[in-house]
């Protein structure tokens, strides 16, 4: 089987650079793996270490590209790489965003619940650890917003376009 930019073919696994299993599957903008040898969309590279006003307007970026997935990833390597007493707000935007991709497949059940999981967990950060607006970011509007797309969701608004109802991190959801 053939390499690819990102990874090599071993076997029946992709492994990245270092030996570690990696699918190295292209993928569409909503992060669907798609055959090998096809245009995908380019990945989002993993374990970057940014400043918290980089993951917000890296993340900002490409939800308004309508690639949530990506976005994901972004606020994935937030919560891995930044401090222990961000985690949750981090986790939660990661979460929104992957509510945002699955509603966008049509995924009615993983995207409502995904939305509302993470529109709890940055309230709750607000509420215990930090400040409302942390980053310049708007989590009360962001915990509106899931919890209003997760009800046009599950009322059957089909597959959402990720591009049209991305949120608004810094406000106006």
């Amino acid at each position: 089987m053939g390499g690819t930019s990102s990874g090599r073919r071993t076997g029946a696994r992709d492994r990245d650079g270092e030996g570690r299993a990696r699918n190295a599957r292209p993928r569409d903008g909503l992060g669907r793996p798609l055959p090998y040898g096809a245009d995908g969309v380019e990945r989002q590279p993993e374990g970057v270490v940014r400043t918290p006003e980089q993951s917000v307007a890296e993340a900002q970026e490409l939800l308004d590209a309508g690639k949530p997935f990506h976005a994901h990833e972004v606020f994935e390597d937030a919560w891995k790489s930044g401090p222990e007493e961000e985690r949750t707000l981090w986790r939660g935007l990661a979460q929104l965003a992957v509510g945002l991709t699955h509603a966008a497949r049509g995924n009615v059940t993983g995207g409502a619940r995904l939305l509302r999981r993470g529109a709890a967990a940055v309230e709750e950060w607000a509420a215990g650890t930090g400040p409302a607006r942390p980053y310049g970011m708007d989590l009360a509007g962001l915990a509106g917003w899931a919890r209003g797309l997760a009800e046009d969701v599950e009322r059957g608004a089909g597959p959402v376009d990720a591009e049209a109802r991305a949120p608004r991190l810094r406000g106006g959801g």
